[in-house]
């Protein structure tokens, strides 16, 4: 009941969750747009043209050794695109390791056209997917450090309601692609965040066993082995309905 004893009439709520068929990515009808009001008589104004509605953006803010997640992001962009209305914005957490230990490590140079992102522009967006590898069933250390320089935006609660998910990357089948999305909650619950799990909504392709399949309930992911395995499709595709997923959630959240 309203305020004013009337019934309020329910919002139509946007399709999120996939069928049993093989995985495919949701996609939406058109946003409509207002119409004009029609030129009446002599003393008609000439209708204007209405500007473009600014986009919803969902962050997909990563940390990529090797590029696995990086693999990841760029499939995930995909699927947010895919919603009308919301675009995806791809940005690098800094890196905490000196150039000389990068080298050693024979980590690739990173791609200039992704930037780094600063804490304080995490404010300006409406749902964010943070990417990282896992270390010992947690967060990279860069990620981590990231999270901690978000002290101003926790004091002032910057990013309490804001939805956010998790994708990953380990080394071995054993390797945290649960635990390390489970132990990066915490970082959501302090800031008042909505953690926005994908459950089983990838359909029939989270159930197979016949090849082996990174990702979980909590996020898509990737087995990066001893670093010479790429992304298969199906882990791809699990990255794209992911962006896609979460896309459509914060636009609902934003039509409320």
């Amino acid at each position: 009941m309203g305020k004013g004893g009337g019934c309020v009439p329910s919002k139509k709520r946007l399709p999120l969750v996939a069928s049993d068929d093989p995985p495919h990515i949701t996609r939406e009808a058109p946003i409509p747009i207002e119409e004009k009001s029609p030129s009446t008589g002599d003393s008609a104004i000439e209708d204007i043209p209405l500007a473009p509605l600014a986009k919803l953006k969902v962050f997909i803010v990563f940390y990529s050794m090797y590029g696995h997640v990086e693999g990841l992001a760029r499939r995930m962009k995909k699927g947010v695109d895919g919603i009308n209305g919301v675009e995806g914005v791809l940005f690098r957490v800094p890196e905490t390791l000196s150039p000389e230990v990068l080298e050693k490590m024979k980590a690739p140079l990173k791609d200039d056209d992704i930037p780094e992102i600063s804490a304080a522009e995490l404010a300006t967006a409406d749902g964010i997917l943070f990417g990282f590898p896992t270390r010992y069933g947690c967060m990279a250390a860069q990620m981590k450090a990231f999270f901690d320089s978000t002290g101003q935006l926790w004091r002032e609660q910057t990013l309490a309601g804001k939805p956010a998910g998790f994708f990953v990357s380990t080394g071995t089948q054993g390797g945290g692609q649960e635990t390390t999305a489970w132990t990066a909650i915490t970082q959501l619950s302090h800031h008042g965040m909505l953690f926005v799990p994908i459950g089983y909504t990838f359909g029939a392709a989270m159930f197979k066993m016949d090849t082996i399949r990174g990702g979980s309930p909590y996020g898509a992911g990737v087995f990066a082995g001893d670093g010479t395995r790429e992304p298969t499709e199906t882990e791809l595709a699990l990255a794209e309905h992911q962006g896609n997923y979460m896309a459509a959630v914060v636009k609902r959240l934003a039509q409320a």
